[in-house]
């Protein structure tokens, strides 16, 4: 990482409130609390690791605003709203360095049909396959070996990293970013039992995914069985995540890593859902829940819920048949002692 920033330069990127202290070195790296040494700079963006602030070695530390403590000699802090906030805008310039906006044209070892509309100010980058009918939209980048099927649509400013698909007739809005092994349109998971064996049910919908969605590595997006599996503006999905056919996903939903959703469901607008959590088919998750990690859920939600465990309890609920649950070995003693007593009782 190439970093060289003054603590001014810092404080009005991150958008400073106050800076206290003072530092002349130059801010040339990023570091956690604990690991970071003078040069760096680092964050309190959890409250548990306050007391990691006073022995910091850091040379800048981004902390709330209403953070009281004082930095050492030649140390500063600088004060926001949301260190995490911060570290993401600082980090935004950095990113802007390490990969910067390719040149606008077209490897000349892609392939793209004669009948797709490439913007100009696009870049295909080696290896691709770009197939008849496809529009790929103003300052869009497709990185090594992406496939774009036939009829699809991606817009303006995508970024497609290396080895990711876009299968036939799928819709990419604006500013949609896929990482690596994203795969946009496979087949729904669609089969009818008929004489002994399972038969393939067609699955000639597509998926849309709609502007400033961010999809994670190798996570896969099936293509509807009719009509469009979706994604809502501004979502964001974390790797290996499984989208199932005809599943539509509100706006500003954050699905985590190794979650499922099964066919037909309904995720509205500004749903979490933790990790490894699953949401059987055909239900509607209403708007702004929370699904805990590892969660199963398979009855609809109502907006605002919170749930935990499988199959999911409220979650505070949950939470105290949990603490229960750790002293079911015990009460069996008990009991166990009890039916003893009452057997010596009665002889």
């Amino acid at each position: 990482m190439q970093l060289s920033l003054s603590l001014s330069e810092v404080a009005a990127i991150v958008g400073a409130i106050e800076v206290r202290g003072a530092t002349a070195r130059a801010i040339t790296g990023i570091g956690a609390l604990d690991t970071a040494e003078p040069g760096d700079l680092s964050f309190l963006g959890n409250p548990k690791y306050k007391a990691q602030v006073a022995e910091t070695k850091a040379s800048v530390v981004l902390v709330p605003r209403d953070y009281a403590g004082e930095p050492r000699a030649d140390q500063a802090f600088i004060l926001i709203e949301k260190p995490s906030v911060g570290l993401a805008k600082l980090c935004a310039r950095i990113e802007q360095s390490l990969w910067p906006k390719p040149q606008p044209g077209v490897h000349p070892t892609a392939i793209i049909d004669d009948a797709a509309l490439v913007a100009a100010s696009a870049s295909i980058g080696p290896f691709c396959v770009v197939e008849k009918g496809v529009r790929i939209g103003e300052g869009t980048h497709l990185q090594a070996y992406v496939f774009v099927g036939h009829d699809a649509e991606i817009g303006r400013d995508c970024w497609l990293m290396p080895r990711t698909t876009v299968a036939a007739e799928c819709v990419l809005r604006d500013r949609v970013r896929l990482q690596p092994g994203v795969i946009v349109g496979s087949d729904g998971f669609g089969y009818e039992f008929i004489a002994g064996k399972h038969e393939k049910v067609p699955q000639v919908g597509n998926v849309v995914i709609e502007n400033d969605v961010e999809i994670g590595a190798n996570s896969t997006l099936d293509r509807a069985r009719f009509s469009s599996t979706r994604i809502g503006e501004g979502s964001k999905i974390d790797n290996l995540v499984q989208i199932a056919h005809n599943v539509v996903i509100g706006k500003h939903c954050i699905v985590c890593a190794q979650a499922g959703i099964s066919g037909s469901s309904t995720i509205e607008d500004y749903v979490i859902i933790g990790g490894q959590a699953g949401i059987a088919g055909h239900l509607t998750i209403g708007r702004a829940s929370k699904v805990d990690g590892q969660t199963g859920v398979n009855s609809d939600l109502p907006p605002n819920s919170f749930v935990k465990g499988t199959p999911c309890l409220p979650y505070q609920l949950e939470q105290r048949i949990n603490v229960l649950r750790k002293k079911i070995p015990e009460l069996f003693k008990r009991v166990d002692a009890l039916e003893e007593q009452l057997k010596v009782a009665h002889e």
